[in-house]
């Protein structure tokens, strides 16, 4: 479903960003059908992965969830973290054993604050993923639900 994406962190914060980053991660495996994070609980954090792939969905009334998207290496799991009230807006699921580098939402936002320039960057970043992700998020529910709408 998913396609390289052009948000990875490689292709996004300049070298001295990621590092910066990088240096508040600490390593964080998931088996094969974990639950990352559940939509609606809090969002206190958020993960890089490193190998495996992460499905993400969304609750739909009277309905299974609805898988949204597929993310692999280097691409970011979880935005709610950065925007209040810090609640998860979709669900996430391991669909393979994934590795991932797991960051404390709080220490980032402080470290943005406290640099303009990369919390800029950070800010930015984010906020790329988020309108890709909304539209992809827009274009599956679409196909899922708008031939059964009744519409002409």
């Amino acid at each position: 479903m998913s396609t390289p994406s052009p948000f990875r962190i490689a292709a996004v914060l300049s070298p001295e960003h990621r590092e910066r980053l990088m240096a508040l991660a600490r390593e964080v495996n998931f088996p094969a059908g974990a639950r990352i994070f559940d939509e609606g609980t809090p969002a206190d954090q958020f993960w890089i992965v490193r190998s495996g792939t992460v499905t993400l969905e969304m609750n739909v009334p009277g309905r299974r969830a609805a898988q949204i998207d597929s993310l692999g290496p280097g691409e970011l799991v979880g935005w709610s973290w950065l925007f209040p009230p810090y609640v998860w807006q979709l669900g996430a699921e391991a669909m393979t054993p994934v590795r991932t580098h797991a960051f404390d939402g709080v220490a980032v936002r402080m470290l943005m604050d406290a640099d303009p320039t990369f919390g800029s960057a950070i800010g930015h970043w984010v906020g790329r993923v988020l309108a890709h992700r909304l539209q992809v998020a827009r274009v599956r529910l679409l196909d899922l639900y708008a031939p059964y709408s009744g519409a002409r």
